[in-house]
């Protein structure tokens, strides 16, 4: 009977040791190193504007529609797509023929939106969701696209477009991971603030 409580006594005591290091010690530990050494990313990588109001996260890509604006990847998150408690893909796969006729709707609205030959080929990442629905990036291809469009429609000159994408290009995780791409947030909100 002893070592039946003695056994009791070792496993609550090591209960709540174990929950008070790993549910309350370790976790405010993780904080306080995030807030003190990546404080802008612990907290969701927010952009704000001059006047302190949350734009978006550069982490999280937003629906822009109107031709001023570079238009970011399709998105099936959620009924109106970029909800990110809805992240996720549209779950069709190649063989879909759903799938198959949205890329055409898409590549038929890309193309006319910026004024492409149908000889000319849509860059993928134009036509297809992202798996999260969330991806803040297009390629740089995507982007050079719509430049054409965003410049004549705000009147700047390409040259002025392309200076501000380069600037709001990232390069690829590590310098080898995936490709560049263009953060459409930040670039759109840098349009806004230097050409209204």
């Amino acid at each position: 009977m002893n070592s039946l409580l003695g056994s009791l006594r070792t496993a609550v005591v090591a209960t709540l040791v174990l929950a008070a290091v790993t549910g309350g010690l370790y976790p405010v530990l993780v904080w306080a190193i995030a807030q003190g050494v990546f404080p802008q990313q612990a907290n969701g990588s927010l952009i704000r504007d001059a006047d302190g109001v949350v734009r978006g996260s550069r982490l999280i890509g937003q629906g822009f529609t109107s031709e001023r604006y570079f238009h970011p990847r399709p998105s099936a998150a959620g009924a109106n797509g970029y909800d990110a408690s809805s992240s996720g893909g549209s779950n069709l796969g190649p063989t879909s023929q759903k799938l198959r006729d949205l890329i055409q709707e898409r590549v038929a609205a890309y193309r006319a939106e910026n004024g492409m030959p149908e000889t000319n080929s849509v860059p993928a990442d134009a036509v297809t969701a992202s798996a999260s629905g969330l991806d803040p990036h297009i390629s740089l291809a995507n982007a050079r696209i719509q430049a054409a469009r965003v410049a004549r429609v705000r009147g700047l000159t390409p040259s002025q477009v392309e200076t501000l994408m380069a600037a709001h290009t990232e390069s690829a995780g590590f310098g080898f991971l995936g490709q560049p791409g263009v953060n459409v947030l930040t670039l759109n909100l840098a349009l806004d603030q230097g050409a209204r």
